[in-house]
């Protein structure tokens, strides 16, 4: 008899070429994959994990009714109507006609801050800023390995929109592969001939360790407009703020400290 999870498998391969090419994109033995299709056996929560990121779902969603799942994934895929952006959504359009232009940010750049789910360490992520018919639009890239436990991978990917809005650079992203997580960034302009860094201040919340909201410092440090992406992204992580991978002066500029005198945490123009 066949579960919830192998039909709600099913429904999602239907959205593939072939199963093969699933199981090609998930990294799981064809064998292996069929099993979990005919509810023989239910994936490891390391195999479930892989699933889950690829098709963009919750495992909690993945475990729904598969009536009321495919109503949920239809939703998801509908496309935004005229209608809708010349309601509320309309707004955004207002932002990005008032925005600066970013063209001179385009490019790569590696991500430091301090991790919101693993005190103490500090999250480098890659992050690009690319151009499309005068907006500009984000990928932000974590590839986190539990400390401790090497084996275990934690893939993170965040899509946003940014402007360039009274005299600050904001950007607004939220998590593209469970959809659970929204967060803005605030970062002050360079006014120097070339970019080199850009530090700010942004929010955040873990998504797996807790739920609680929190805010940090920032810094982008600029690798250029064409780089090796693959080799850059075997330098993103975690890591101990004193250990080789993240620079000194980056882990004094993300320090989250609150001044006496000072209530809030803000961060200095550098």
């Amino acid at each position: 008899m066949k579960t919830a999870l192998s039909e709600n498998l099913g429904f999602l391969c239907g959205f593939h070429p072939s199963i093969a090419e699933t199981c090609r994109k998930i990294g799981i033995n064809r064998q292996q994959f069929n099993k979990y299709l005919s509810s023989q056996v239910r994936p490891s929560r390391a195999n479930m994990r892989r699933i889950c990121d690829l098709f963009g779902v919750s495992e909690a969603e993945l475990l729904l009714d598969p009536v009321d799942f495919q109503k949920i994934f239809e939703v998801r895929t509908r496309p935004v109507t005229e209608a809708a952006l010349s309601g509320p959504l309309g707004h955004l359009d207002v932002i990005f006609r008032s925005s600066l232009s970013l063209e001179r940010y385009v490019g790569y750049y590696y991500r430091y801050f301090y991790a919101f789910g693993y005190p103490g360490m500090v999250v480098k992520s890659l992050l690009r800023i690319s151009a499309e018919d005068q907006r500009f639009y984000t990928k932000n890239i974590e590839i986190l390995r539990e400390p401790g436990n090497q084996r275990s991978i934690t893939i993170n990917k965040y899509l946003g929109v940014m402007f360039h809005l009274g005299d600050r650079i904001q950007l607004i992203e939220y998590e593209a592969l469970q959809r659970n997580s929204i967060s803005q960034s605030i970062y002050y302009p360079t006014y120097h001939s070339r970019v080199s860094r850009l530090v700010g201040i942004q929010t955040g919340a873990p998504l797996r360790k807790g739920r609680r909201p929190g805010a940090s410092k920032v810094l982008l440090e600029y690798l250029g407009r064409d780089i090796n992406a693959r080799k850059a992204l075997r330098r993103v992580g975690l890591f101990e703020p004193d250990g080789p991978d993240i620079p000194a002066d980056v882990v004094d500029l993300i320090q989250n400290r609150i001044e006496p005198g000072h209530f809030v945490l803000d961060v200095e123009e550098s």
